[in-house]
């Protein structure tokens, strides 16, 4: 889906995946987890950056990227308005180049909002945006959906695809938001 297409669907506010909250997976993980080293994290396709808030308040250098502009304008606000540090950038993560890469890589849910035939890109992107050693965690959308987005996935696509280039940490059934309770898988990977 283009930048139009995204841009769209903030402007005229038809925007079912926004919570109003962040990602209860991203929560518990970072509350589960106070050891975690700090550094910089990316959060792809974070929409009104609720996740990256969560990364920012607990100590990391956050940035969130979206295609639309109306999602990195209205992320920037409620980030001031939170009184909190982080760095928005509109920009398309299957495709930019970034300018350094990144420690950690967080996503919930852009695996399943982009089309089928780029989840390769969507694997190379992951590579292109983390450092070796790199953290990737991930909220996949476990749905059968092929006519999205979202379009669904399962654990057997998540593995053949990220197992050649990542090790697998971790994997759970993260709490979610009520209307994807069971069907959300979390994934903790590290780039070889």
């Amino acid at each position: 889906m283009s930048e139009c297409y995204w841009e769209e669907r903030y402007q005229t506010g038809d925007m079912p995946w926004e919570k109003g909250e962040p990602s209860p997976g991203v929560v518990d993980f970072i509350a589960d987890n106070p050891e975690l080293p700090r550094g910089t994290v990316l959060v792809p396709g974070c929409g009104t950056g609720h996740d990256v808030r969560v990364w920012a308040k607990a100590g990391f250098q956050a940035t969130g990227m979206d295609l639309a502009p109306s999602a990195m304008r209205l992320a920037h606000e409620r980030t001031v308005a939170a009184n909190l540090k982080a760095e928005f950038v509109q920009g398309d993560f299957l495709r930019d180049t970034p300018k350094q890469p990144f420690d950690w890589l967080f996503e919930h849910t852009l695996f399943c909002a982009i089309q089928l035939e780029e989840r390769n890109l969507y694997v190379e992107a992951v590579k292109r945006w983390l450092k070796p050693s790199g953290n990737f965690v991930a909220v996949f959308y476990m749905i059968d959906e092929k006519d999205g987005p979202p379009f669904g996935t399962k654990r057997d696509e998540l593995v053949k695809r990220f197992s050649p280039h990542f090790d697998l940490v971790k994997e759970w059934v993260p709490r979610s938001y009520p209307n994807r309770t069971g069907l959300e898988l979390m994934m903790w990977w590290r780039r070889k």
